[in-house]
C-alpha cells in the first residue's frame, strides 16, 4: 500500500509540474482576480469569478470580465462609496444586457450588493462571515451564510444556483473554489484570509476532477456530491497532509484543457504523468452496501 501511495504521489507531483504554469493559469478565472492589486479588490473579483466558474472557459472568462468592468480598477471602493440605491441603479443599467448561462444581470446586481452588505457589517469583507463559531465545523459556517443569502437574495434560478448548501450534501464547487483562492497560500492562490482554518478546505469538485479522481483511485463514488469531494480531499491529504489542495489546479486543468480523452490508450495517453496509475476504461468493483 505504501508503494502504491508513493507511486500515486509521484505521478500527481508530475502532473503539477506540467500544469502549474502561467500558461494554464491564463485559461482560469483566477487570472482575472490576480489582475487586481488590493486584497479587497481581489476578494470582490473572486466572489464574482468563482461563482460564475462553470461552462466553457473562454466565454465564462468574458462573462466574468463583463460583470467586473462597470466597477473599474477598484471594485471594493466602487461598492463602498455608493449607497445601495445608487449602486443598484448603476449596476442594473450596466448589466442590463449581460447574461451567462443560468445567471442574468439582476442576479449579479444582487450578488454584488450582497458583498456590499456583508462588507458593511464586518468592515473587512467576507472572511468573518465564513469563520466557524465555537464548536462549529467550517461547513456549518458556510451553510449558515448560504441559508442567510437564500433568505435575502432573489428567488431566481441563477441566484439559487449560487447557493448550494454543504449540509444538504452538495459539493459546493464554486464556494470551495472561492475559499481555496482566499485561504490557501500556495501557487496560484491568494492566501488573503489568515483566520479561516486551512485544514477545513475541501476540493472544488467539478466534472473533470471527479472523472480523473475515479480514474486514479482517489474516489470510487459514482455521484459527484459532497461526499465525493470529502473523499477526494482525504485521499489527497494522505499524499500531502499539509497542503492537499495543491493538486486541485493540475487535476482540473487536465480536463479543462482537453488533455484527458477519458479512454486509456497508449497512443494518446502515454505522455500523461498519470498514465501508469490511471484506470480509465476499467470498471471498479462495487463496494458492499452498509
Amino acid at each position: 500500500m505504501a508503494t502504491a501511495t508513493t507511486a500515486l504521489k509521484a505521478r500527481l507531483d508530475g502532473l503539477c509540474a506540467r500544469y502549474d504554469t502561467a500558461g494554464a493559469l491564463e485559461r482560469d478565472p483566477l487570472s482575472i482576480v490576480l489582475a487586481y492589486g488590493s486584497p479587497l479588490d481581489r476578494e470582490v473579483a473572486a466572489f464574482v469569478a468563482a461563482h460564475l466558474a462553470y461552462g466553457r472557459v473562454d466565454p465564462m472568462i468574458r462573462a466574468v470580465k463583463g460583470v467586473l468592468a462597470p466597477l473599474g480598477a477598484r471594485p471594493a471602493d466602487w461598492l463602498r462609496e455608493r449607497s445601495v440605491a445608487a449602486a443598484r441603479k448603476e449596476l442594473t443599467r450596466a448589466l442590463e444586457d449581460w447574461a451567462w448561462r443560468f445567471h442574468t444581470g439582476p442576479d449579479l446586481v444582487a450578488w454584488l450588493l450582497a458583498w456590499k452588505q456583508l462588507d458593511a457589517e464586518s468592515g473587512a469583507g467576507l472572511e468573518v462571515h465564513l469563520l466557524p463559531r465555537s464548536r462549529e465545523q467550517p461547513d456549518e459556517a458556510l451553510s449558515r451564510l448560504v441559508q442567510r443569502l437564500r433568505m435575502e437574495l432573489p428567488t431566481s434560478y441563477g441566484a439559487r444556483f449560487s447557493l448550494p448548501d454543504p449540509l444538504e450534501g452538495a459539493a459546493c464547487k464554486r464556494w470551495r473554489m472561492f475559499l481555496r483562492w482566499m485561504v490557501r497560500g500556495g501557487w496560484p492562490d491568494l492566501g488573503l484570509w489568515t483566520r479561516y482554518p486551512a485544514q477545513g478546505l475541501v476540493i472544488p469538485l467539478d466534472t473533470h476532477v471527479a472523472r480523473v479522481s475515479r480514474f486514479i483511485g482517489l474516489s470510487r463514488r459514482a455521484t459527484p456530491d459532497g461526499k465525493m469531494a470529502q473523499e477526494i480531499t482525504e485521499a489527497l491529504r494522505r499524499l500531502d497532509p499539509v497542503d492537499p489542495l495543491r493538486y486541485d489546479f493540475a487535476l482540473s486543468h487536465l480536463g479543462i484543457l482537453g488533455d484527458c480523452p477519458g479512454v486509456r490508450k497508449r497512443g494518446t495517453c502515454a505522455a500523461c504523468p498519470l498514465y501508469t496509475v490511471c484506470r480509465a476504461g476499467t470498471r471498479p468493483k462495487a463496494r458492499p452496501q452498509k
